[in-house]
């Protein structure tokens, strides 16, 4: 079964407009599938095997000319001296579309792309279903499965497949290649311990100072982990939304995990029903949410345009969407029906900026169907918040 992505419409573009395009993101988000799907008759290889990434990595010129382009070079990041290589061939041909890359993003990865592809190539960026393309696919959406769940596409080409022992061995993947690629990680064990203690903050305030003291780590080894973390597209971090950029620089970060499934999975939940009675739910939907967000922008090759909104009061909107001085704003509640007392926060940002400055505010809520609270403000069904997100930005 293939389940279409949005992505495809993004690669294609971005193919014609390119000599090279990467497509980069977390292990098993479907980035291989997609490429040969959009590209059926370009030539292929793997560097996953090492006697292969040794060849491109040693021998690059030779490797090279053994393939017709356009090629799809699959875990690129495996042979980082090839892009020096990729740059002669890209020069000489002077062609759009000549080089499909992949790979799971990390530092040496996005390094060689800035160092010796810099304006050759086009970056996209790549995460799990969203549920649009989910419902799209299936005609049908379990809004409690895709949350317990999570996003991977194997999950749902394989229905048979056990979440649980599928979770553990790409933890275990992740671990041991990404991890151990990216940075020397001296014990596995206070990593993992980590990830578990990141999954329970998804949703909130970030603290170094307080992960690393639950962790028994130095605050600055934990800012180091947090930044492979991101490198390798396991989290996104928003920074607080102020008109002054050095203050939106300087404040702490609220931190997302980027699929539910997983979160849910290191958070120890073994049902649906267990987490849905838990405290955690509420982060675990807002973390749903944002990442429909998050996932509408990547599928476009766009930047993310997003901050979170909060006062010294406590006041909060969840997410903002900054368009020339005016927002978007989008509030996330796990509820099915939402009442003017969930309109706090949205009220005190259109106080502090004005209504004139508010092009659409949405409570992200657990509905059915869209309704209007306010002239300004629509509860609207949070799974498919990206639906509002395409007319309002493109």
């Amino acid at each position: 079964m293939w389940i279409t992505r949005k992505y495809e419409k993004t690669l294609k573009a971005m193919s014609r407009q390119f000599p090279a395009v990467l497509v980069t993101g977390p292990r098993q988000v479907g980035k291989t599938a997609l490429v040969r799907k959009v590209f059926p008759n370009a030539d292929y290889v793997s560097l996953d095997l090492p006697s292969i990434a040794s060849q491109a990595e040693t021998l690059p010129e030779e490797f090279l000319q053994r393939y017709n382009t356009p090629l799809i070079i699959d875990e690129v990041q495996y042979a980082p001296s090839l892009f020096r290589h990729l740059k002669v061939m890209i020069d000489k041909d002077q062609k759009t579309g000549l080089y499909i890359l992949t790979g799971s993003q990390n530092f040496l990865l996005m390094q060689g792309v800035s160092e010796s592809l810099a304006g050759r190539c086009g970056v996209l960026n790549m995460l799990n279903l969203s549920a649009v393309e989910l419902k799209d696919a299936l005609h049908r959406f379990d809004e409690s499965h895709y949350l317990f769940h999570g996003g991977y596409p194997e999950l749902y080409v394989r229905p048979e497949v056990d979440h649980s022992f599928w979770y553990t061995s790409y933890l275990t993947t992740y671990l041991e290649r990404d991890v151990r690629n990216i940075l020397s990680v001296g014990n596995l064990r206070d990593f993992d311990r980590f990830l578990r203690a990141i999954a329970s903050r998804t949703g909130q305030i970030l603290s170094y100072s307080d992960l690393a003291r639950d962790i028994g780590i130095a605050p600055n080894t934990a800012k180091k982990w947090i930044s492979v973390l991101q490198a390798s597209g396991q989290i996104v971090l928003l920074e607080p939304y102020y008109k002054s950029m050095t203050k939106r620089l300087v404040k702490s970060p609220k931190l997302y995990l980027c699929d539910t499934g997983l979160a849910a999975f290191l958070m120890g939940f073994e049902n649906w029903g267990g987490l849905s009675r838990h405290p955690m739910v509420g982060a675990l939907w807002e973390t749903h949410v944002v990442m429909q967000v998050v996932k509408h922008f990547y599928s476009q090759g766009k930047t993310v345009p997003l901050w979170f909104w909060r006062t010294s009061q406590g006041q909060e909107v969840d997410l903002l969407i900054e368009r020339g001085g005016q927002f978007i704003a989008i509030e996330c509640k796990y509820a099915e029906q939402v009442d003017q007392v969930s309109l706090k926060g949205m009220n005190a940002l259109i106080k502090s900026y004005g209504e004139e400055n508010i092009i659409a505010g949405y409570i992200a809520s657990r509905t059915s169907r869209p309704y209007r609270l306010t002239d300004k403000i629509t509860a609207f069904p949070g799974s498919f918040i990206d639906r509002v997100l395409a007319v309002n930005t493109g």
